[in-house]
């Protein structure tokens, strides 16, 4: 059972086609073999933006974990067999599916996650433009030949995994459970998706949608807490994991996954990146570019690659803080589901008093609070997760703040005086997940670039993604890509067939 402190009244405040979209989704969240489980327990979603509870969803215990799992590894076999082609051709029809109930998934984020309306629509339109990339790609699961001596045949075959657990985060969630299909789909494998608790409802619909065109058991979904996903990856039957989410989850489920068998395992997990912006780079620009990559519009800062950390060269220190404090400062904060609204609530009372405690302890160490820091005064706000976007000024390296990840509206500015002292300041953290440089000295943007410790570089850019462009991370960021053919061939395993051709007979004289 996952304990949530809220208050049980029900949200009655939300438009009666909302309110029935929630309700449709009570009780579910176990899916195996075509149909819905009931479980023995539930816990509740609440709605960040008053605190109140949304709808009950399946609490997953032992006995459900194991009917999830045998219902991906009876359909495993079945699924591999499809034709390549047949099988991109029904992801994409998925995509379809989502964009036909775009509407009711991203009302579902909005309400469930607080994300505003606007960003929760793009992130189906996204889901679905990724599903139909991997589908497009189905042909390219291919081997190779090997060069070899006379007589001899050698040749590779990609073959799928089985079964593939997928565990995704709280803060896109419809984006993150429906991409988690695309690649272990096309490559051959059944697929179990397990949601975050905190943002279970759209994962529900969504595998309903999948389910009316995909063969029973080829798409299975879980809810519940960490003791779930820590079962899956324990699981001997679960050959291939993948989680986004924190780097203490990462470690957890690593060790979950080594218990019993050699698995493979990857892993998107956190940042702390970098925006570095040289001396000749324009101030107006690094200032709209710094607001925009801390994710704020799309998920209240609860993004792994936000950019996190301002890092300005001393002679655009003043312009460049001001302008990103009037920037912060006008951001309207409100309801998810009001298209004005351009800033939601964090996902969670946790979430955000983990903000306030980071931003707390920064300035009790001497850091300068330029903006934000404290939660909206607003009657219709006050029982809402909402904080404040959140400046600080003279953030040490040694500070907390300016090494972990708050994962919310805070950011931190850096000063520096020359690059050496710019690249020690970016690589000074644990993580490696984006960064980005703003200049337009093309020298030192590749000699950055190629310094810095990162999965992902933006060059007078942030945050936006090419498609088919690989993201991941290094150092405690991660392991593995995402979004691109190597993800795609990452669910599938090579087998080396070798093949010593019989000699012609010899020919009578």
């Amino acid at each position: 059972m996952i304990d949530r402190a809220s208050s049980t009244e029900p949200l009655s405040s939300l438009p009666s086609y909302v309110l029935d979209l929630v309700r449709s989704r009570e009780g579910f969240g176990v899916f195996a073999d075509g149909s819905w489980r009931r479980t023995r327990e539930t816990f509740d979603t609440l709605a960040p933006a008053s605190g109140r509870r949304l709808a009950s969803v399946a609490s997953a215990d032992d006995d459900d974990i194991e009917a999830v799992i045998a219902s991906a590894r009876a359909a495993a076999a079945r699924w591999r067999e499809v034709p390549a082609l047949e099988r991109g051709r029904l992801v994409g029809q998925v995509a379809a599916g989502l964009r036909d109930r775009l509407e009711d998934l991203a009302v579902l984020d909005a309400v469930d996650g607080g994300n505003p309306i606007g960003a929760c629509r793009f992130d189906v339109r996204q889901a679905a433009e990724l599903l139909d990339y991997m589908a497009g790609l189905a042909l390219e699961v291919k081997g190779e030949t090997i060069p070899t001596t006379r007589g001899i045949l050698d040749f590779t075959l990609p073959e799928p995994f089985g079964v593939v657990a997928r565990i995704t985060a709280f803060n896109h969630p419809l984006l993150f459970a429906a991409k988690a299909l695309g690649a272990p789909l096309v490559a051959g494998n059944t697929v179990i998706v397990k949601p975050s608790p905190w943002t279970p409802l759209s994962a529900t619909l969504m595998v309903e949608i999948a389910a009316g065109i995909l063969p029973p058991g080829v798409v299975n979904l879980l809810t519940g807490g960490a003791p779930v996903a820590a079962a899956l990856a324990r699981h001997g039957d679960v050959r291939r994991i993948s989680l986004t989410g924190s780097v203490v989850a990462g470690l957890a489920i690593g060790r979950a996954a080594a218990e019993v068998a050699i698995k493979s395992v990857s892993l998107e997990l956190g940042g702390k990146n970098p925006l570095i912006a040289l001396p000749d780079a324009d101030p107006d620009a690094v200032a709209a570019a710094v607001v925009d990559g801390m994710n704020l519009t799309s998920s209240a800062g609860q993004s792994c690659g936000s950019t996190s950390r301002l890092l300005i060269h001393s002679s655009l220190r003043d312009r460049v803080v001001a302008a990103v404090t009037e920037r912060m400062d006008a951001l309207r904060i409100g309801d998810p589901l009001d298209p004005a609204t351009e800033m939601g609530p964090l996902v969670s009372a946790d979430q955000r008093e983990k903000s306030e405690r980071y931003v707390a302890d920064a300035r009790a160490a001497g850091a300068r609070l330029m903006c934000g820091g404290e939660r909206p005064t607003a009657r219709a706000l006050r029982d809402g997760f909402f904080y404040r976007p959140t400046l600080l000024e003279e953030v040490r390296p040694d500070m907390a703040i300016a090494t972990q990840e708050v994962f919310g509206p805070v950011l931190v500015v850096q000063p520096w005086g020359n690059l050496e002292d710019a690249l020690e300041i970016a690589n000074g953290t644990r993580y490696g997940l984006t960064a980005s440089v703003f200049t337009n000295d093309l020298t030192a943007a590749m000699t950055l670039t190629r310094q810095v410790r990162a999965g992902y570089v933006w060059i007078n850019g942030v945050s936006h993604h090419q498609l088919g462009s690989p993201f991941g991370g290094v150092r405690d960021s991660g392991t593995g890509r995402e979004d691109s053919l190597g993800e795609l061939l990452s669910y599938t395993q090579l087998k080396n067939v070798n093949i010593e051709l019989p000699r012609a007979a010899s020919r009578p004289s």
